[in-house]
Protein backbone atom coordinates (compact mmCIF):
# COMPACT_ATOMS: atom_id res chain seq x y z
CA UNK A 1 0.00 0.00 0.00
CA UNK A 2 1.46 3.60 -1.13
CA UNK A 3 1.10 6.30 1.25
CA UNK A 4 -1.72 7.45 -1.53
CA UNK A 5 -3.74 5.07 -0.30
CA UNK A 6 -4.05 6.34 3.50
CA UNK A 7 -5.75 9.06 2.33
CA UNK A 8 -3.80 11.45 4.30
CA UNK A 9 -5.27 15.60 4.08
CA UNK A 10 -5.17 18.44 5.94
CA UNK A 11 -7.70 16.61 8.69
CA UNK A 12 -4.95 14.26 9.69
CA UNK A 13 -3.02 14.13 12.70
CA UNK A 14 0.85 13.79 13.39
CA UNK A 15 2.66 12.16 16.49
CA UNK A 16 6.36 12.11 16.47
CA UNK A 17 8.74 10.36 18.45
CA UNK A 18 11.47 12.58 19.79
CA UNK A 19 14.63 10.80 20.31
CA UNK A 20 15.74 9.46 16.66
CA UNK A 21 13.11 11.35 14.47
CA UNK A 22 13.68 14.95 15.48
CA UNK A 23 17.04 15.04 17.40
CA UNK A 24 19.88 12.84 17.99
CA UNK A 25 19.48 9.76 20.13
CA UNK A 26 21.82 9.53 23.15
CA UNK A 27 22.06 5.55 23.30
CA UNK A 28 22.07 4.46 26.83
CA UNK A 29 21.95 7.67 27.80
CA UNK A 30 19.46 10.45 28.31
CA UNK A 31 19.00 14.08 26.95
CA UNK A 32 19.13 16.29 30.07
CA UNK A 33 19.76 19.62 29.35
CA UNK A 34 19.41 21.56 26.30
CA UNK A 35 23.15 21.17 25.35
CA UNK A 36 22.54 17.89 25.16
CA UNK A 37 19.68 18.32 22.10
CA UNK A 38 20.78 18.28 18.96
CA UNK A 39 18.29 18.64 16.12
CA UNK A 40 18.99 15.53 13.18
CA UNK A 41 20.34 17.19 10.01
CA UNK A 42 16.97 18.59 8.19
CA UNK A 43 14.34 17.37 10.80
CA UNK A 44 13.21 21.28 11.41
CA UNK A 45 12.95 21.50 8.23
CA UNK A 46 10.47 18.00 7.87
CA UNK A 47 8.04 19.17 10.49
CA UNK A 48 7.89 22.62 8.78
CA UNK A 49 7.02 20.82 6.09
CA UNK A 50 4.73 18.42 7.52
CA UNK A 51 2.86 21.08 9.44
CA UNK A 52 1.70 22.45 6.05
CA UNK A 53 0.14 18.91 5.61
CA UNK A 54 -1.08 17.68 9.01
CA UNK A 55 -4.11 19.99 11.23
CA UNK A 56 -2.17 18.82 14.49
CA UNK A 57 1.56 17.54 15.56
CA UNK A 58 2.20 16.15 18.68
CA UNK A 59 5.29 14.58 20.05
CA UNK A 60 4.97 11.69 22.21
CA UNK A 61 8.59 10.49 24.24
CA UNK A 62 9.41 8.13 26.62
CA UNK A 63 11.50 9.52 29.30
CA UNK A 64 12.13 7.45 32.21
CA UNK A 65 15.42 9.04 32.59
CA UNK A 66 12.75 11.72 35.36
CA UNK A 67 11.73 8.09 37.18
CA UNK A 68 15.52 7.40 37.46
CA UNK A 69 16.46 10.74 39.25
CA UNK A 70 18.86 11.82 36.44
CA UNK A 71 16.42 14.70 35.10
CA UNK A 72 13.91 16.51 36.44
CA UNK A 73 10.37 17.21 34.66
CA UNK A 74 11.22 21.08 34.64
CA UNK A 75 14.54 19.82 32.45
CA UNK A 76 12.36 18.08 30.03
CA UNK A 77 9.99 21.01 29.61
CA UNK A 78 12.94 23.33 28.48
CA UNK A 79 14.23 21.21 26.21
CA UNK A 80 10.72 20.97 24.80
CA UNK A 81 10.48 24.63 25.12
CA UNK A 82 13.74 24.99 23.51
CA UNK A 83 12.94 22.28 20.50
CA UNK A 84 8.94 24.18 19.88
CA UNK A 85 10.86 27.31 19.53
CA UNK A 86 13.45 26.80 17.10
CA UNK A 87 11.09 24.47 15.43
CA UNK A 88 8.37 27.57 15.47
CA UNK A 89 11.10 30.32 14.32
CA UNK A 90 11.37 28.01 10.64
CA UNK A 91 7.17 28.12 10.25
CA UNK A 92 6.82 24.81 11.66
CA UNK A 93 3.99 23.94 14.67
CA UNK A 94 3.96 21.10 17.26
CA UNK A 95 0.64 21.52 19.09
CA UNK A 96 2.00 19.62 22.52
CA UNK A 97 5.11 17.41 23.82
CA UNK A 98 3.28 14.39 25.52
CA UNK A 99 6.17 12.42 27.84
CA UNK A 100 6.02 9.42 30.25
CA UNK A 101 8.36 9.98 33.28
CA UNK A 102 8.02 6.65 34.75
CA UNK A 103 10.32 3.66 35.04
CA UNK A 104 9.95 0.40 32.69
CA UNK A 105 6.81 -1.45 34.22
CA UNK A 106 5.58 0.81 36.98
CA UNK A 107 1.96 0.14 38.01
CA UNK A 108 0.70 3.35 36.34
CA UNK A 109 2.41 2.64 33.07
CA UNK A 110 2.59 5.61 30.40
CA UNK A 111 5.18 4.58 28.15
CA UNK A 112 4.45 3.76 24.76
CA UNK A 113 3.68 1.37 23.31
CA UNK A 114 1.01 1.98 25.43
CA UNK A 115 -1.95 4.45 24.19
CA UNK A 116 -1.71 6.87 27.36
CA UNK A 117 -0.31 9.86 25.62
CA UNK A 118 -2.57 9.74 22.65
CA UNK A 119 -5.29 9.11 24.57
CA UNK A 120 -4.42 12.82 26.85
CA UNK A 121 -4.04 14.51 23.07
CA UNK A 122 -7.38 13.00 22.03
CA UNK A 123 -8.94 13.94 25.50
CA UNK A 124 -7.88 17.55 24.88
CA UNK A 125 -8.41 17.72 21.30
CA UNK A 126 -11.06 15.87 20.34
CA UNK A 127 -10.93 16.06 16.38
CA UNK A 128 -8.06 13.16 16.93
CA UNK A 129 -9.26 10.18 15.38
CA UNK A 130 -6.73 7.61 15.36
CA UNK A 131 -7.45 5.82 12.34
CA UNK A 132 -6.77 9.60 10.69
CA UNK A 133 -3.00 9.66 12.21
CA UNK A 134 0.44 9.07 11.25
CA UNK A 135 3.01 7.90 13.78
CA UNK A 136 6.65 8.25 13.63
CA UNK A 137 9.24 6.77 15.58
CA UNK A 138 12.32 4.45 15.05
CA UNK A 139 11.52 2.06 17.41
CA UNK A 140 9.52 -0.70 17.97
CA UNK A 141 7.29 0.36 20.55
CA UNK A 142 6.87 3.62 18.59
CA UNK A 143 5.15 1.45 15.78
CA UNK A 144 3.50 -0.51 18.11
CA UNK A 145 2.43 2.29 19.70
CA UNK A 146 0.42 3.60 16.51
CA UNK A 147 -0.86 0.07 15.06
CA UNK A 148 -2.29 -0.25 18.75
CA UNK A 149 -4.20 2.64 17.84
CA UNK A 150 -5.32 1.75 14.47
CA UNK A 151 -3.00 4.40 13.05
CA UNK A 152 -0.75 4.38 9.81
CA UNK A 153 3.18 3.91 10.96
CA UNK A 154 6.24 4.65 9.62
CA UNK A 155 9.76 3.91 10.78
CA UNK A 156 12.43 6.11 10.49
CA UNK A 157 15.49 3.68 9.69
CA UNK A 158 18.02 2.83 12.92
CA UNK A 159 20.73 0.38 13.94
CA UNK A 160 18.14 -0.86 16.52
CA UNK A 161 16.94 -4.94 15.78
CA UNK A 162 13.49 -4.40 14.19
CA UNK A 163 10.67 -6.89 15.36
CA UNK A 164 7.53 -5.13 14.28
CA UNK A 165 7.45 -3.85 10.69
CA UNK A 166 6.09 -0.56 9.97
CA UNK A 167 3.52 0.72 7.00
CA UNK A 168 6.48 2.54 5.88
CA UNK A 169 10.52 2.66 6.57
CA UNK A 170 12.19 5.88 5.29
CA UNK A 171 15.49 7.06 6.23
CA UNK A 172 14.88 10.33 8.29
CA UNK A 173 11.55 12.64 9.11
CA UNK A 174 12.87 14.49 6.14
CA UNK A 175 12.40 11.74 3.44
CA UNK A 176 8.97 10.89 5.03
CA UNK A 177 7.85 14.30 4.23
CA UNK A 178 9.23 14.45 0.54
CA UNK A 179 7.61 10.98 0.42
CA UNK A 180 4.13 11.96 1.32
CA UNK A 181 4.72 15.60 -0.11
CA UNK A 182 4.90 13.90 -4.00
CA UNK A 183 1.69 11.17 -3.26
CA UNK A 184 -0.74 13.34 -1.77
Amino acid sequence: MSIKDWGVDGTWTLFLDRDGVINERIFGGYITQISDFHFLENSEQAIVSLSNIFHLTFVVTNQQGIGKGLMTERNLLEIHAYMCDQIHRQGGKIKKCLFAPNLIGADDDMRKPEPDMANLAQMEYPQVQFDRCVMVGDTDSDILFGKNLGMKTVRVKTDETIGVEADLTVLSLLDFSKKLKNEI
